[in-house]
């Protein structure tokens, strides 16, 4: 099941709020090098290439639905790739990533590969969402196990892969990193009802999930989960609160 652009920007203007907090972490300067790791849709890669005047901006992405929508935001100055992001080579003067790390397992061996791009004097900037103990996450672990999903999945549950903010910030210590900046925000949504909550996590977290459900399976997964949500959440409006981690370095000249 390939990625859905239009039901990603259902919650647009949510899942975009961190950006602001990730760029205020950016040294900016005119004619940088900058790779954003996971551009999705393109709309925040090219918010950074206005933001960082006469660079050179290289938006990548795996997913060549998000790429369609993305290539027509492309211009002088701003292009993207389909690329994976455990393939990116170069040296950049800015590695940047918003809520797409979180896809790749295995971060204690990613990030100091991800630095390693990173040229000297240049710096890194990523943001990932650390939501996985709230009940939108939950739940859907709690579905995948009853049957039948259960065996359709043949026991796969989506690994954890966010660190402890402790965790990161001593990786990034321990590569080479300096002047280390490593927070966690609680972003305050409100969502209609339960359902608005499904449709939230319908464009991200359950993506890995239906793309292993086998099609007749996976409206029944939805109705499941949909069904355990309204029970976790019966008031409406939901008061959502979802945590992100942030985190940028320097690479020393």
């Amino acid at each position: 099941m390939p990625w859905n652009p239009a039901q990603y920007r259902k919650f647009e203007s949510e899942r975009f709020a961190p950006f602001d907090d990730l760029f205020a972490l950016v040294r900016g300067r005119p004619g940088m090098r900058v790779i954003d790791l996971g551009c999705g849709t393109g709309e925040l890669t090219a918010r950074l290439a206005d933001r960082l005047p006469d660079s050179d901006v290289l938006g990548v992405d795996s997913s060549a639905e998000m790429l369609a929508a993305a290539s027509a935001l492309a211009r002088p100055g701003l292009r993207f790739e389909r690329r994976a992001i455990e393939r990116v080579t170069g040296e950049w003067d800015l590695v940047f990533s918003h809520a797409a790390l979180q896809w790749v397992d295995g971060h204690e061996r990613l990030i100091p590969a991800v630095l390693a791009l990173v040229a000297p004097g240049g710096q890194i900037a990523v943001q990932v969402p650390s939501n996985h103990d709230h009940p939108s996450h939950t739940l859907i672990v709690g579905t995948a196990a009853e049957p039948p999903f259960r065996d359709a999945l043949a026991g796969w549950q989506r690994p954890l892969t966010v660190l402890s903010i402790d965790a990161y910030a001593k990786l990034l210590y321990a590569h080479g990193g300096t002047e280390i900046t490593v927070i966690e925000k609680v972003y305050a949504h409100i969502l209609e009802d339960a359902d608005a909550l499904a449709e939230w996590v319908s464009g991200t977290a359950l993506v890995p999930y239906f793309e292993r459900l086998p099609g007749e399976l996976r409206e029944q997964f939805m109705s499941r989960y949909r069904a355990r949500l309204h029970e976790e959440f019966p008031a409406s409006p939901i008061f959502y609160p979802f945590r992100r981690t942030l985190f940028a370095a320097t690479i020393p000249r």
